[in-house]
């Protein structure tokens, strides 16, 4: 019968402790509570925060749950899984909105459309299931950027380009507009990626209260905006659908 391997079970313990109960626990309260000596939990500690999965506090020295980790559990979610869930309520957005909605997830420091509902008109549009968006311009990106910590530490690393006038490329400005998404519980778009065009969109979460992705609405700044600012009545059937994605997928209401 093969023998478990003693290090990894050690890891796995202290991952499910940090995951539970305080957020921060000090090396001593992690060696107690595994009843390890502290120079071997101090040990399995470095090499969890070497690999991403463990995160230390500088000024506490108290260790918590990395952002490694955190991406590894929003690949448990499977992107078919989540746009089955979507299918309906974006379908809906559409139609009552009268433009396209997208569906997007965090992927190589950018967004990929998961799903596309057209403009609900004659007008001929192009399928862009499976095109990037950036993370610093777009709604959506700053949706995923304001409520997964992965996506904003790629936003901040990433090269953030200036595609029109309105493009904000600075950091300090970039967070300002991350605290303004995530008191507000949206983002918008107003030409900052593409001259004429504007989105509203909101964070999808799942049963762990993660944000697994973001769905928006986009169009002709003059039909989303009026009076220079997103249409209130746009803004809230946006977060009304992103709520009902997210129940489906498990959340609690919120």
């Amino acid at each position: 019968m093969a023998r478990n391997i003693q290090s990894l079970e050690r890891a796995a313990a202290m991952l499910r402790l940090l995951a539970g109960g305080e957020r921060r626990l000090g090396l001593s309260d992690i060696a107690s509570a595994l009843g390890l000596a502290k120079a071997t939990a101090h040990g399995i500690l470095r090499t969890l925060q070497h690999e991403g999965f463990v995160e230390q506090d500088p000024d506490s020295g108290r260790y918590q749950l990395g952002a490694e980790l955190l991406r590894l559990g929003t690949t448990y979610l499977d992107v078919h899984e989540l746009r089955a869930r979507a299918l309906v309520w974006t379908d809906d957005l559409a139609r009552s909105g009268g433009e396209a909605v997208y569906l997007g997830v965090l992927h190589l420091r950018g967004v990929l459309v998961v799903h596309h509902v057209f403009r609900p008109d004659d007008s001929r549009q192009v399928l862009e299931v499976g095109a990037m968006q950036p993370l610093h311009s777009t709604a959506l990106g700053k949706v995923l950027s304001a409520f997964d910590p992965v996506a904003h530490a790629e936003l901040v690393e990433a090269e953030r380009e200036r595609f029109t006038s309105r493009t904000v490329t600075g950091l300090d400005d970039i967070e300002r507009a991350l605290d303004l998404t995530r008191a507000q519980g949206y983002a918008t778009d107003a030409e900052e990626t593409w001259e004429g065009v504007a989105a509203v969109a909101a964070p999808i979460f799942d049963r762990h209260r993660m944000a697994v992705g973001a769905v928006g609405i986009t169009g002709a700044v003059e039909r989303v905006c009026r009076d220079g600012e997103p249409r209130p009545e746009l803004i809230a059937s946006v977060r009304d659908t992103a709520r009902s994605v997210s129940r489906d997928l498990g959340a609690k209401p919120f």
